[in-house]
C-alpha cells in the first residue's frame, strides 16, 4: 500500500496552481481531488474540480469509477475539518469508526502508486485562507480546465508568492491575495504601484544567460525586508523567489521545486546563486555541477 500522508494547506494551494502553458489540471493524471463531506456540504460549495465521493446504503465509501488512481500522482483527500491521520494507520480500527477522510484514505491508498494525501484542517481551514479556489460548479469540460486562471505560486504562506507577468497584471489576483507590494524581474513594466516606489522593486533585466541578477540580491533582500505583509514577486523563469537567497542554493532549489515543480534556472543563474552563496556563507557549500541542476 501507498500510505498516507497529510497535506498542509498551502501544498494544495500550489497543487491546484500549477501550469505549463496552460493550467496541469487538464492533465487527466495530474491531480485527484475527493470530497468526502455530505452531499449537501457538497452541493452549497466544494473545491476547485474535487469529486464527491459516494457512499453504499452500508455507509462504506465507494471508488469513484471515473478515476484510474492507479495512474494518478496526486490524489488528495478532504472532510469539514480533519487535523490528522493517526487512525488512518490502525489497521485494527472498524473502518466506520474512522473519521471521515481518513477512512476514505485508507481505501484509497490501496488503489494508488504514490501516498493519498489527506487535507490538514480539511475544507473550512482551506477556504479560510482559499475562499475563492471554491466553487459550486461540479462538470468541467477539457477546455474549461485547460483555460483554467492559475494563481501565482505561495512561497511563504500569505507572505510571498512568485508569479509571471500575466498574474501580475490581473486585478482579480491582487485583490484576492490581498498583494501590497511587487518585485519586478522583467524587462517590461507592470500597472500596479507605479507611483509608489516603496512597494514596486522593477529590475529590469533580460530573460537570458547574460543577465546579471547577482549585483541586484541585496537589493532584493532589503526590499523583502521592508515591505507590507504581502508581497508578489514577478520573476522570468530563471529566477527563485528572494526569501530563497537566504538559503544555500541546493536548500533554495530543492525548496522552489516543492512549490513550483517545472521551475528551471539556466546555468549563468545557477553559478550567480552559488557565488551568492560563497559571498553569504564565506564558503561555496553547493555543488552546482551537473547533474545536481
Amino acid at each position: 500500500m501507498a500510505g498516507v500522508t497529510l497535506c498542509e494547506p498551502t501544498e494544495l494551494y500550489n497543487l491546484l496552481n500549477q501550469s505549463t502553458k496552460i493550467s496541469r489540471l487538464a492533465e487527466p493524471n495530474y491531480l485527484c481531488l475527493l470530497d468526502a463531506r455530505t452531499k449537501r456540504e457538497y452541493n452549497e460549495s466544494h473545491l476547485m474540480t474535487a469529486l464527491r465521493v459516494k457512499t453504499n446504503p452500508l455507509g462504506k465509501y465507494l471508488v469513484p469509477e471515473s478515476i484510474n488512481l492507479e495512474c494518478v500522482r496526486y490524489c488528495v483527500v478532504y472532510d469539514g475539518k480533519t487535523e490528522t491521520v493517526d487512525a488512518a494507520f490502525d489497521m485494527d480500527y472498524d473502518l466506520l469508526e474512522i473519521v471521515g477522510d481518513n477512512v476514505l484514505a485508507l481505501i484509497m491508498q490501496r488503489l494508488t502508486r504514490f501516498p493519498v494525501m489527506v487535507l490538514r484542517g480539511g475544507y473550512e481551514r482551506f477556504t479560510t485562507s482559499y475562499h475563492y479556489l471554491r466553487t459550486q460548479k461540479i462538470f468541467w469540460m477539457p477546455q474549461e480546465l485547460e483555460a483554467f486562471k492559475t494563481y501565482p505560486v505561495e512561497i511563504l504562506p500569505a507572505k510571498l508568492y512568485m508569479g509571471n507577468y500575466k498574474q501580475a497584471c490581473d486585478s482579480q489576483i491582487q485583490k484576492d491575495l490581498k498583494i501590497k507590494a511587487h518585485i519586478n524581474i522583467c524587462e517590461e513594466d507592470g500597472i500596479f504601484f507605479l507611483e509608489d516606489r516603496e512597494k514596486l522593486l522593477h529590475i529590469p533585466i533580460p530573460d537570458s544567460l547574460e543577465a546579471d541578477l547577482f549585483s541586484h540580491f541585496i537589493h532584493i533582500i532589503q526590499c523583502k525586508s521592508s515591505v507590507p505583509p504581502r508581497c508578489l514577486g514577478l520573476f522570468s523563469n530563471i529566477f527563485p523567489a528572494p526569501d530563497l537567497l537566504y538559503l544555500s542554493s541546493q536548500n533554495a532549489w530543492n525548496f522552489a521545486q516543492k512549490c513550483k515543480n517545472n521551475i528551471r534556472p539556466n546555468r549563468a543563474f545557477v553559478k550567480q546563486l552559488s557565488d551568492w552563496e560563497q559571498r553569504f556563507y564565506i564558503t561555496a557549500i553547493t555543488d552546482i555541477s551537473e547533474p545536481n541542476y
